[in-house]
């Protein structure tokens, strides 16, 4: 039999013994303090009943069925042990406000009665002390629980001794405030029970766990970046989910020694814990630089993009870029749009810590209108001369700066590209030879 379940069945053996004692002694002398402390101790028998079972529940190793093991059967085995707690401590409550308004009961306080209460308060005071030892030994919370129903026995205990001076002393009153006494100790005992457990049940994280293991995972040398850490605990074991990222040409070697560095950092911070370490690629600046672009343009009101940079600064990743948007905006409305862009690559881009954007007029507006005869009868010569054809299309606007010129050159499917863009360079240096007032020409080729 494995050492914690020995020890929880001798606490079953002195539950039974103190129920024994005090149920007699409370009914031969009519003490509901004592009788209270006999129910008392008959929630430590169902307590380390429950922890009997538990434990040898617990200790069976992982299987298919329950990957994490059976260590929470413990903790459910607790929250029953609170359960009957509560009901046990309301009862007692009711009957000794009952006695406290009814009028006078009669307690007989003999002297084999504080024999009976030396004894229980020994015994109690022993199997505390024993169980709150074993419990910290083996990590259990089951044992905890029992450890802690003795110790509130032993309060119980004083509790009624105190009572029944009191009786001794004239005061028949005593006795049932004893008990009331009793039934409150049980309350409080309960209420931290099921609020533990429920914790632990709940996979709630145990915060300066996590952050003990957290500083350590960020303390490491070369540095990791944590992606994510998930810390829960069952019968004092932990585990912990961790998620880093490394450089994405890292090799698998270079991945693997990062995962045992996190591995050997959480084993220091919180012994003994089970840790899964998931290693993922960090994102590459170019692919970043891309997403962060792409984001931003998708904003309402964006015209044009440049300089999109990012700054790794420790663990933080910025990313900054100039915003170009037109000159005649209100800066109310640009400071809107680039507040917009902002949050659109922070929410968007995963890993981005902050965004900074540079406000600029958008350059290259001009007004421009379209020529009402256009006179492009030295632009279709020339194009004629180069492809041996007219442009397919061709317009003619007159701006500020000159004349500019969008025309289209029909060329046959099986040229290539390069020679596509070279037939159009030629074409664009011959009409500004021709024409020196022409400010721009933007030729597109086609089939």
């Amino acid at each position: 039999m494995a050492p914690e379940r020995r020890i929880a069945l001798v606490s079953v053996v002195a539950a039974v013994v103190l129920i024994g004692v005090k149920l007699g002694a409370g009914l031969a002398s009519g003490s509901l303090g004592l009788v209270s402390e006999a129910a008392h101790s008959g929630t430590d028998l169902a307590a380390a009943l429950l922890t009997f079972f538990a434990l040898g529940v617990a200790v069976r190793p992982a299987d298919r069925g329950h990957p994490y093991g059976h260590a929470k059967a413990q903790h459910l085995a607790a929250l029953g042990e609170a359960a009957v707690l509560v009901v046990v401590s309301i009862v007692i409550a009711i009957v000794a406000v009952r006695r406290l308004t009814g009028g006078e009961h009669e307690v007989d306080a003999a002297w084999w009665t504080f024999a009976v209460l030396a004894l229980v308060i020994g015994i109690d005071a022993s199997r505390a002390v024993v169980l709150r030892r074993a419990a910290q030994r083996y990590a259990s919370p089951a044992l905890r629980a029992s450890a802690l129903h003795f110790a509130s026995d032993l309060g119980g205990s004083l509790a009624v001794l105190a009572g029944l001076l009191a009786v001794r002393a004239g005061e028949p009153a005593g006795d049932a405030a004893a008990a009331l006494l009793v039934a409150g100790l049980v309350l409080v005992a309960a209420g931290r029970l099921i609020r533990q457990n429920v914790d632990v049940l709940m996979d709630r994280s145990p915060a300066p766990e996590e952050e003990a293991v957290r500083r350590a995972i960020e303390g490491l040398e070369p540095p990791v970046e944590l992606r994510r850490l998930r810390l829960r605990h069952a019968a004092g074991h932990h585990f912990a989910d961790v998620v880093i990222a490394v450089p994405p040409l890292a090799a698998v070697g270079q991945g693997h020694a990062a995962a045992d560095a996190v591995e050997a950092a959480v084993e220091a911070a919180l012994p003994g814990t089970d840790v899964v370490v998931h290693v993922e690629p960090a994102p590459a600046r170019a692919a970043l630089v891309e997403r962060a672009h792409a984001a931003a343009l998708r904003v309402p009101g964006v015209r044009e993009i440049h300089n999109v940079g990012v700054l790794q600064a420790g663990d933080r990743t910025e990313v900054s870029l100039h915003l170009k948007l037109p000159g005649t905006l209100p800066l109310a409305e640009a400071h809107e749009i680039a507040s917009d862009v902002e949050a659109a690559i922070r929410a968007e881009v995963r890993g981005v810590d902050a965004v900074h954007t540079h406000l600029e007029p958008l350059g290259g507006e001009t007004e421009a209108a379209p020529l009402a005869a256009p006179d492009g009868e030295a632009v279709v010569r020339i194009v004629r001369e180069l492809t041996g054809a007219p442009p397919r299309e061709l317009t003619l606007y007159r701006t500020e700066s000159g004349l500019v010129v969008f025309l289209t050159l029909a060329l046959a499917a099986e040229r290539t590209l390069a020679e596509a863009h070279r037939l159009a360079s030629e074409v664009e240096a011959a009409v500004h030879e021709a024409e020196p007032g022409v400010a721009d020409v933007i030729v597109h080729t086609e089939p």
